[in-house]
């Protein structure tokens, strides 16, 4: 709906027709639209009878409904359209203004007439609207009015079936079936009694109207039943104009675009008829004066001081004595009216009388209910006191609620008893309902903030219980890991369970609640441990590179592993590999419930058994981790899938290579440093190519002391530069280290040489020399190698740079052995 409309007046109070509302209320709910698939709905009766009220109620409309605090008036003018919600095909309803209404008198019915033939000659039902008390009556029943909307209906238009659906309003306890008879009865005798056309002498009741009947209870008393009885009536307004439907013949029916004129040309030929009768005068002019003489003591009641005072004191808190003190004073304007109105019609001045009485009933009917609350209120913090009280003396929760509530309940009856009016069949039941309602939410919101508190309490203690205890057994993560988890899990649950079954044993809550509540710890014990499982899961590489460290450089003996060159490399890899799966095997899924499964056989028999040549192989259908799934573990228990396992392994023994290859490398260096001598390979072909020149130094002598002396020379520079040292921390950095060495240290020769042949003591420029002499030269030589070049630890401590990460300490001289065989393998 592009503009929000739900009610327009279709005619005033003055009888004129609104053309252009009318024609803006269809464009507004593309009524136009609907062609012959819609339904016309009206509504007749008193005046202030509740019709806007049931209309908004059936048809979930906005017509304007009386204010009850106000009194009772007249609420709808002239007659009023809208649109129902929730009804299908499009229906609408017209409100029509209340007959019997005091703000037109006796002596102006006419529109009142005029209005009802129209709803009865555009309408395909139309609702009748009447009093179960009223039933039997001439001329609260509506029977007069119907007379002669009957017989104008007949001469002005064409026979069309109308179905009137007679509601009677707040039904007794007559049953339906009883009042039902009588009514058709009624019916029937006005339709005999009006004068017809020779043409339709003979016509019977039923070619012109559907007859149905159905009861209300009352709106005020019995609000629920009363919605759930319209409730079913509103289904049988649903696809009324279908075969068998509610509505009347749709013979003649005008399609939805011609409404508007269609009603406007039919209202037009209503108001140019006025020969419609009038009521008695007799009783009319009973009817406006006692009228008049309720209307004045309702006026004296309104501003009665004693009245006035008893108002006032209820809008501070309850009364004592309310009932008896109103009863007294409704009591004295009731016979006042008697004695001015006792020679008027009997009828009429009975039913003004009862009219008063209402009036004055519903004046004072809030000033009760607002002493109702006071009480409600009132006993309801009575009852949240007394409760506190109670569990503050330790009583169980249950037996508190019960004998709390059941004490505020009776003493809100007494005062319920006490407020009550003589004159009034009103019912506190609603307020009493309220109140228990009241009771039974504070009582259900204390259960859940204590029951709360108390899940609270125990989920704490069990998450302490569990986390870092799970955590640890995850960090030492062996075969038994998720056994020792399992029993840890069932102990620390176990006693939770039992204390919280104690705590809970207060409440009295029934077998459902009470076993809602022990699952629902136990399933949090378990989330505990699964998501503590998740998390370590998430550090599963990082786990496994601690496990590959500790095992691969440590001994059995937890001391950093030195590489000789003895050690079988490839045997300890493959063990600080094989732990390293172990714990993979361990965080691939959870295992909390004793299920086996095959997932270590799995990664073992995959990954350390395949060759390598395998793993590198894109997945195939084949392989055992080309799966999201374990077999025999369900997904939800599933930490680590297959393909996520294959290629964590993947990726951890990537980052591990580097700590194998840094052992192997300690190795090789640690052989190196050991070998003096060429292989003897190279000693066997040094003496075969070298005898031509071995025995030319034979024939002249003078060869050997030349290379005798370059020999000397030779040796000196060797342990003067300690060349050994030099090149064990690689080939290039050797070089360099001898390119900048070199010449000072063979000047340093010449010139000890040179003053030894003089007689001179030498002195050292460098205090670390010593005098040359066979012996001190060479540890002469060492000392300067040493304190000029750091002496180098043996290449097998390299492996001492493969700490355990749990240690948290890292060798020095192991790092720069590690350095150094990392420029050694960059070198060369």
């Amino acid at each position: 709906m592009g503009e929000e409309i739900r009610s327009v007046q279709l005619i005033d109070g003055d009888g004129e027709f609104n053309f252009p509302g009318v024609e803006h209320f269809m464009k507004a709910t593309k009524l136009a639209e609907c062609g012959l698939s819609y339904a016309v709905v009206s509504i007749m009766g008193p005046q202030s009878s509740g019709k806007s009220t049931l209309l908004n109620r059936l048809f979930q409309t906005d017509f304007r409904e009386m204010d009850a605090l106000r009194g009772r008036s007249q609420t709808t003018k002239g007659i009023w359209l809208a649109k129902c919600v929730g009804i299908d095909p499009c229906t609408v309803v017209m409100d029509l203004e209340g007959t019997d209404g005091r703000e037109r008198g006796e002596d102006d019915t006419a529109f009142e007439k005029q209005s009802a033939l129209f709803a009865l000659a555009i309408s395909d039902i139309v609702l009748i609207n009447m009093w179960c008390h009223d039933i039997g009556r001439e001329q609260a029943a509506n029977k007069p009015l119907l007379k002669t909307v009957f017989q104008v209906m007949m001469r002005l238009f064409s026979p069309r079936k109308t179905t009137l659906l007679f509601v009677i309003r707040d039904k007794t306890k007559t049953p339906l079936e009883h009042l039902e008879p009588v009514l058709r009865e009624d019916i029937q005798k006005i339709w005999d009694s009006v004068s017809r056309p020779d043409a339709q002498k003979n016509t019977t009741l039923s070619e012109f109207f559907n007859l149905e009947v159905t009861a209300l209870s009352s709106y005020e008393e019995k609000e629920v039943q009363f919605e759930n009885q319209v409730a079913e009536l509103k289904q049988r307004f649903v696809h009324s104009i279908a075969p068998g439907g509610l509505a009347g013949d749709r013979r003649g029916v005008v399609p939805a675009s011609g409404f508007s004129f269609s009603a406007q040309q039919i209202w037009k030929v209503i108001r140019e008829n006025k020969d419609l009768d009038l009521p008695a005068h007799k009783v009319m002019v009973a009817t406006v004066r006692c009228e008049e003489i309720a209307n004045e003591k309702l006026s004296h009641l309104t501003s009665d001081e004693r009245w006035l005072e008893l108002e006032e004191a209820v809008q501070s808190g309850p009364v004592s004595g309310f009932g008896k003190k109103l009863g007294s004073i409704l009591d004295a304007y009731m016979s006042e009216y008697d004695m001015e109105a006792i020679y008027f019609d009997e009828g009429v001045r009975t039913a003004k009388r009862k009219q008063l009485e209402s009036k004055a009933l519903h004046l004072v009917h809030p000033t009760y209910q607002a002493l109702l609350g006071h009480l409600r209120t009132k006993f309801l913090e009575k009852f949240k006191n007394d409760m506190e009280d109670a569990l503050k003396s330790r009583k169980g929760f249950a037996s508190s609620v019960r004998e709390c509530s059941q004490t505020s309940i009776l003493e809100f009856d007494q005062g319920c008893a006490d407020a009550a009016l003589s004159q009034a069949d009103w019912d506190a039941s609603r307020v009493r309902e309220k109140l228990s309602r009241d009771i039974d939410a504070h009582a259900h919101s204390v259960q859940n903030a204590k029951m709360s508190e108390l899940t609270r309490r125990y989920e704490a203690k069990l998450t302490e219980s569990l986390a870092e205890p799970v955590e640890c057994l995850f960090e030492a993560a062996g075969k038994d890991t998720w056994a020792s988890i399992r029993n840890l899990y069932k102990h620390e649950a176990e006693n939770a369970l039992s204390e919280f079954s104690s705590s809970l044993s207060g409440f009295e809550l029934d077998k459902v609640a009470f076993d809602e509540k022990i699952m629902n710890l136990k399933e949090f014990a378990r989330s505990v441990v699964e998501k503590k499982a998740r998390e370590e899961a998430g550090k599963v590489l990082i786990r496994m590179k601690d496990r590959f460290s500790a095992v691969f450089s440590q001994d059995k003996d937890s001391m950093p592993r030195v590489w000789t060159g003895k050690e079988d490399v490839r045997k300890i890899t493959k063990n600080a590999r094989a732990e390293a799966l172990k714990l993979l095997s361990v965080m691939a899924a959870i295992r909390l419930d004793e299920n086996p499964d095959k997932i270590e056989s799995s990664l073992l028999s995959t990954l350390m058994d395949a060759p390598i040549a395998q793993e590198m192989k894109p997945v195939t259908s084949t392989d055992p981790l080309a799966s999201s799934t374990w077999e025999e573990v369900s997904p939800s228990n599933t930490l680590i899938t297959p393909v996520q396992c294959k290629s964590l392994w993947r990726q951890f023994k990537t980052e591990t290579e580097y700590s194998v290859t840094q052992a192997i490398s300690a190795q090789e260096a640690h052989k190196r440093g050991n070998s003096v001598l060429p292989p003897p390979w190279a000693i066997l072909a040094i003496a075969i190519l070298g005898f031509n020149e071995l025995m030319v130094l034979l024939r002249n002598p003078l060869y050997l002391l030349v290379i005798f002396v370059v020999f000397l020379l030779f040796k000196a520079l060797w342990v003067q530069l300690d060349v050994t040292t030099l090149f064990q921390n690689g080939i290039l950095s050797g070089f360099l280290s001898l390119s900048t060495r070199f010449l000072p240290t063979v000047m340093d020769i010449l010139r000890r040489l040179a003053d030894e042949g003089q007689g001179q003591p030498h002195v050292p420029q460098n205090p670390q020399h010593l005098p040359l002499d066979p012996l001190s030269f060479r540890r002469d030589s060492q000392r300067q190698a040493q304190l000029s070049n750091p002496p180098v630890p043996d290449a097998s401590s390299s492996s001492s740079t493969l700490s355990s990460p749990r240690s948290g300490v890292e060798c020095p001289a192991t790092t720069r052995m590690v350095d150094a065989d990392t420029e050694a393998s960059s070198t060369s």
